[in-house]
This record gives C-alpha cells, structure tokens and sequence, in this order.
C-alpha cells in the first residue's frame, strides 16, 4: 500500500479533474462522490459503484473529502446516480452524495495515475474479478433466492418485505419451506436493484446471532403469484384473492385488498428496522431503550422490571425516574428485544394499573454520578446471572410468549413437591387453580393462577425463589393450559 497522498498531491489531483460543479446534473459517465470520511479507502469508493455495473477509474481526494468514479458506459452511472438520488448513499456511518461529474472520463497525468496507486489498482482489479464471478455463476437476475439459516425467531413474508424494500421496490414475494428451511423468492422490477440487495444483505443477520440471510440468484425470471396471503403477495396487484374463500368474501364486502397479516409477537416494521447488523443508508441506528409509564409506585422497583422485562429480553439497565415514580426507563442488550417486550407488554395489567410501554428517546440509561442522591432507583444488570439470553441460540428464544395465566416452572429440584411449590406460590399472593408436573420431567411443572395478572405479579415475586440449598425456581409464561 502507498502512503496517504499529501494535501499538495490532492491539490494537483484535484486539479487534474478540474473539481467544477457548475452543472452537475448531466449524464456522464464519471461520478463525483462529496463528503467522504477522511480514511475512506479506494476499495470502499469502487464498491459503492459494484452494483451498478463494471467500475473503470477511480481517484479519491482525500484532502478535499471527495472522490471520482468512472463507470463503464454513461447507463451504468445514471443508475448509479438515481438510485442514490433516492437513497442516501452512506461510507462508515457519514451521507455522502452522488452527483454527475461535469468530466466525461477521468483522466490523471502520469505522477497521479492509478498505475503508481497500489490500492486503486487493487480495488478495481477486485471489482473486476466480482464481475467475473458473477457470470460464471448465470449472471445476475430480477429474482433473488433467499433462505434464512438458524431461525430462532419467526421471519414472514412481511418482515422479508421491510428489510428487502430498504433496497429498492420489491414487486412480487413468494415463501415456502424446503428441506425444514424456510425460503423465498423475491422479485425486483431490474436486475442491478437485485444485484444491490444481494451485495447488501447477503450473510446479514435479521436478528442477533441468528436468522442469517443466503442469497443467490434464482433460474426464474419472472414470479407468478396467483394469492395474495401470508405466503405469497404481488405488490404490482393487491386485487389477488388470498385463498381463502371466507377472508376473499369478507374483502369483497368491504372492497379492501389483502394487506397482510400482522406478525405476532414483534411487529414486521419494528423488526425488519430493528434487524440487527443490517444497516441500510437512511436507516435510524436502533434503540434499545423502553420508556414504561403508568406503573404502580407502590409496588414497582427496579428488580421487578428487570425480571419481568427479563423474559423477553437480558435488561441491562432499569432507572424508576426520582421525580415521577410512576415512569421507568429500562434499557435491553438487543433492539429487538425492545421489540418483543413492546409486543407482548404494552397495556398489560400490572399491579392494578394498565402499563405503557414505548421507544424512549434515550439511546442509554445513565447511571448516577457518584455522590449523587438515587435512592435506589437505577440499578445496573450488565453482569447479572440471571440473564435468560446470554448464549447465542439459547433455547429459551423458542420459549417466548406473551404474559398468560399459565406459568413454565423448571429447574424443581426432586426433594420438593407439589405442595410445597403451590404453597410459596399462595405466599407469595397467587391464587393457585391448578398444578401438573411434566410427566417425562420431573425438574419442570406448569401453574395455573386466577388470571393474567396475577400471573404476572407471581412471576416477578417467584422467578429465581430458592426452593433449596442450591436451587432456584425458574419461571416464565407459558403457551400450555392445564
């Protein structure tokens, strides 16, 4: 690698493309990138342009925060440009723009020529062998194949449809399930938006460590969609029926479209913007931290929240506000553990008051300064034990339900029985219906209480209770009656 040109150098590059901008917006096929990072690389520049077709030139102008590019034909680069007249292009978290430059090809002298700059050679004898990669595979295509690897959370249709739109227009989605894998062909109206998506999502993550995205081009060219459900949807026709003749009746009545069907437990917009790793350019950068209002003073404390909140998410940080008790700020390690928690929490009865629970505007939950008078209202859990999602593919990511009457119990140790169990519980409050130990293991049973409520306030005062010497109750909600 060369050393960084010196400001002098930029100033004679910068020369050597005369940097005009008196008419920006005519087609050519050299394109001027502004507000670029200082330690943008060559490699960096040229990607941006892979998508849209084979990249010639390339000089960045370090000194001045801007750069060129040389696409191949003056078609490749309009796209270029009015992609990201769109969309804002991004390099290491900063907007840059993309404009026309007023050069038709660029052109450097000898001492400034690509020939004597190791990483513009490099770079765009990488772009040249990603071109060629390409066509020995079939060449790119409208349909993208996708299927999602290690699939902890539910993906639909909808959330494919949110993260894949980030892109560009998505016209048609078709999902299915292969080999225990769920799949789905996505179909762009032109090959380079396709491409675009490919080179973006490819190997993302929906979610933390899981719910990886494989994308290849599909041998379709076109989809024929014939419903438009929950498995299928053409955007370019919403007058499809779905299949269904009950719901295609009810839609006929009403004169109303399929829109879709609402994704339980983490809403598709709410989950695709907070997918994690996948950043697209506009994108907002994910909050994981939840205002919760309308809480009992009386009865709320920081560990309440955190083992309540704790189903659904590993809580970092819980602070109840000094001057009005009844509002909490509880920060996740995840966004889209906000999510869930949002889903499954939001006006929930809990002790006696229907809860809120909503994005806050704070990005952290600050601890007190020292000194500085708390009462013990923010509490830090960064290091705590009972974390039910440190391991990546825990298996309690499968065991995420909404609050219900019915509690999980695991972790019974064999010295305690029924008794004794629905004994604590009526301790601790819970009017106790039922009890049914799981017949193949005895280490794990399920509770009935008199309501969702009471539910709820039995599993804070109960998850983590020492039944004995080295043993400690694990509680969440269950999906099972008794």
């Amino acid at each position: 690698m060369s050393p960084a040109p010196n400001h002098a150098d930029n100033n004679n590059d910068a020369k050597k493309v005369k940097l005009d901008t008196k008419n920006p917006g005519a087609p050519s096929r050299v394109i001027h990138i502004r507000n670029i990072p200082n330690e943008v690389t060559e490699a960096e520049i040229v990607h941006l342009g892979i998508p849209f077709g084979k990249v010639t030139n390339v000089l960045v102008l370090k000194g001045k925060n801007q750069a060129f590019l040389e696409m191949s034909d003056e078609v490749s680069a309009t796209t270029m440009v009015n992609y990201f007249t769109n969309c804002t292009a991004q390099l290491r978290g900063r907007a840059v723009y993309v404009q026309f430059s007023n050069h038709k090809e660029l052109k450097t002298d000898q001492t400034h020529s690509n020939a004597q700059n190791p990483s513009a050679q490099a770079a765009l004898q990488a772009a040249q062998a990603l071109v060629n990669q390409t066509d020995t595979q079939g060449g790119p295509n409208t349909v993208l194949r996708v299927i999602v690897e290690h699939m902890i959370y539910p993906v639909t249709l909808d959330v494919l449809y949110q993260i894949f739109s980030r892109v560009g227009k998505v016209l048609k989605i078709v999902t299915f399930t292969k080999n225990n894998t769920f799949q789905a062909l996505i179909q762009y109206p032109d090959v380079v938006t396709a491409q675009a998506a490919k080179m973006t999502l490819d190997g993302q993550n929906i979610y933390n460590a899981c719910c990886t995205l494989r994308i290849e081009y599909s041998k379709l060219s076109n989809l024929n969609v014939k419903y438009n459900n929950d498995k299928s949807r053409d955007y370019t026709n919403p007058n499809l029926p779905t299949g269904d003749p009950a719901l295609d009746s009810a839609l006929a009545i009403g004169g109303m479209p399929f829109t879709g069907m609402p994704l339980a437990g983490v809403t598709p917009t709410a989950a695709a913007l907070g997918a994690a790793g996948i950043r697209l350019p506009g994108q907002p950068s994910p909050n994981c931290v939840l205002l919760v209002s309308n809480l009992n003073e009386e009865m709320v404390t920081p560990d309440a929240l955190f083992t309540l909140f704790g189903v659904y998410g590993d809580v970092q940080r819980v602070k109840i506000l000094f001057n009005k008790k009844d509002n909490a700020l509880v920060q996740m390690s995840e966004p889209h553990q906000t999510q869930l928690a949002i889903s499954h929490l939001d006006k929930m009865k809990t002790w006696g008051k229907q809860i809120r629970v909503t994005l806050s505007k704070h990005q952290t939950v600050q601890l007190p300064k020292e000194g500085q008078p708390d009462a013990g209202l923010t509490k830090d859990y960064s290091n705590s034990p009972l974390h039910r999602f440190k391991k990546p593919g825990s298996k309690n990511y499968q065991n995420i339900y909404p609050p219900s009457a019915t509690l999980h119990l695991s972790n019974i140790p064999p010295t305690v029985d029924e008794e004794q169990i629905k004994d604590a519980f009526a301790h601790a409050g819970a009017n106790v219906k039922a009890f049914k130990f799981f017949p193949k293991d005895r280490k794990m049973a399920l509770i009935q209480l008199g309501s969702v409520e009471e539910a709820i306030a039995a599993l804070i005062k109960m998850h983590n209770f020492q039944l004995s010497d080295s043993s400690h109750l694990r509680v969440s909600f269950s999906k099972s009656t008794i």
